[in-house]
């Protein structure tokens, strides 16, 4: 069951766009077309999860093993670089449409707060994760990694829904001064009050 908790918790409760803001910027920019906001939030998914992983055995057993916790966000950075070049350029070798539709956003997820985030909240901050039910005060291995999946796959489904929310608000006449970004905002903060009637069912 606690299992269950952190997977669910981090899909709908404490979702990583919409209830913690991160990674806001290619969500907005990159949630025009579903087949884009798809592959965005595959790739996000990957690279979250497994840069997660890496990132917290390093942490626990080199960084803090030798007192080098002070280096963890550039050793997180440069792990979550590494999978991003991956995913790069595996994109952009079998799908040269997506790799130019996806355009700056790809490189972004380098810089992205959502997998830095993740990465941090689960090694240097993990007393803050559901810190209510105490499940993150020694988070094994496992926990880490379901806690990362969750938090991915809740950013994949956030961005498609939120793709497919924009392409047909485009079949509707929209005020010129609303459309566009306005419109954008509006529909996210309408979507982030529906993910927080989830809050009370963990």
């Amino acid at each position: 069951m606690e299992l269950i908790a952190i997977a669910f918790g981090a899909i709908f409760v404490n979702n990583v766009v919409l209830s913690q803001f991160y990674g806001l910027c290619p969500f907005l920019g990159v949630s025009t077309k579903k087949s884009s906001a798809l592959s965005m939030g595959m790739a996000v998914t990957f690279v979250i999860t497994l840069s997660t992983m890496i990132a917290y055995v390093l942490y626990e057993f080199i960084l803090v093993k030798y007192e080098l916790e002070y280096l963890s966000t550039i050793v997180f950075i440069l792990v979550i670089a590494s999978f991003v070049q991956i995913v790069e350029m595996f994109i952009k070798k079998f799908s040269a449409s997506l790799y130019s539709a996806l355009g700056v956003y790809l490189p972004l997820i380098t810089t992205n707060c959502a997998v830095l985030g993740v990465a941090i909240d689960v090694t240097v901050n993990k007393g803050n994760i559901f810190p209510q039910y105490g499940i993150f005060t020694n988070p094994t291995f496992f926990m880490v990694t379901v806690y990362a999946i969750g938090i991915s796959l809740g950013y994949a489904i956030v961005i498609f829904l939120f793709s497919a929310i924009r392409e047909e608000m485009d079949a509707y006449p929209i005020k010129r001064n609303w459309q566009g970004i306005p419109i954008a905002l509006i529909t996210a903060f309408i979507m982030a009050m529906i993910f927080l009637g989830f809050g009370g069912m963990v």
